[in-house]
């Protein structure tokens, strides 16, 4: 595995291994690695010759108060899960090789990234959607691996492709969780050992919203009010959102019409997301 720091360098590798009629994947990332971004990196490995994972900590995507600085960092570590992955070229830039003196450039989606997440993080996905444009124009990706737990994201991702005509396939990956059903996260390691034990039921208790919307028990609104009453009580955490969406990531009023049902909650320092897809025939994933 080869290690680079500046889009020169990238453009250089990629254009090597192009050159062998290898396809190009992408695996977009802030490190820290996890099962969850180890599962990325395999299923780019599949689909494509050249497997390219990005590791940058984007500073365009945290607000005023957020963790930016203390978000988890352990490079070394990294490196070592990437090289047994067979990573193929590891990008890790710094900010300034990405974001020149005095950039005001962005992109800027303004429909799936308007509620959850980008509701409560005003500016978080414009950081998003310029970085992985970006990342597109340094790499030149054949295709990019998103996960399904970051679900705004990924939808934010798809629109983007599509409505800027960006030759890139993006494909979903699972989410990845543990045993007792958390989503696997970087920031999982901010949850202290009485946190972490409370965690998992704010999966579940998703579940059990996801199980009364396919059961059509009640309105929307007040199978979101005990979903989120649960969560609260069961974890003893706060929560930001919970919402029942369509595939457009656009909240609906009628239950049939759900298709995720997305939550995020405050537990201690930690801030979790997580959701739970209801399929065409009411199968909960």
């Amino acid at each position: 595995m080869k290690v680079v720091r500046t889009p020169g360098e990238v453009r250089e590798q990629v254009s090597a291994a192009r050159s062998r009629g290898t396809a190009i994947g992408l695996v977009p990332t802030m490190g820290y690695f996890h099962e969850g971004h180890l599962s990325l990196m395999r299923l780019a490995r599949q689909e494509s010759g050249f497997c390219v994972v990005s590791l940058f900590v984007n500073p365009t995507q945290f607000g005023p108060g957020e963790d930016l600085a203390s978000y988890p960092r352990d490079f070394d570590r990294d490196l070592e899960l990437a090289g047994r992955e067979g990573v193929d070229l590891l990008f890790a830039p710094e900010a300034a090789a990405m974001y020149q003196p005095g950039a005001s450039t962005y992109v800027e989606e303004t429909s799936v990234s308007r509620g959850l997440c980008g509701k409560s993080r005003p500016g978080h996905f414009r950081g998003v959607a310029t970085v992985v444009t970006k990342l597109f124009n340094i790499v030149a990706p054949d295709l990019a691996i998103f996960g399904r737990k970051d679900l705004q994201q990924l939808m934010l991702i798809r629109r983007m492709v599509r409505d800027l005509d960006l030759p890139v396939r993006i494909i979903a990956a699972p989410i990845v969780r543990e045993p007792d059903g958390l989503a696997l996260s970087s920031r999982n390691v901010y949850l202290s050992p009485a946190e972490r034990e409370k965690a998992p039921r704010f999966h579940l208790s998703l579940l059990e919203g996801a199980r009364d919307m396919t059961g059509a028990k009640g309105e929307v609104a007040q199978i979101l009010k005990d979903t989120a009453r649960r969560i609260e009580e069961r974890t003893g955490g706060t929560i930001d959102f919970v919402s029942a969406v369509d595939e457009d990531m656009q909240e609906v009023s009628r239950p049939e019409d759900c298709r995720y049902l997305a939550g995020a909650l405050f537990l201690g320092r930690a801030r979790l997301i997580d959701n739970v897809r209801i399929g065409a025939a009411g199968e909960l994933d």
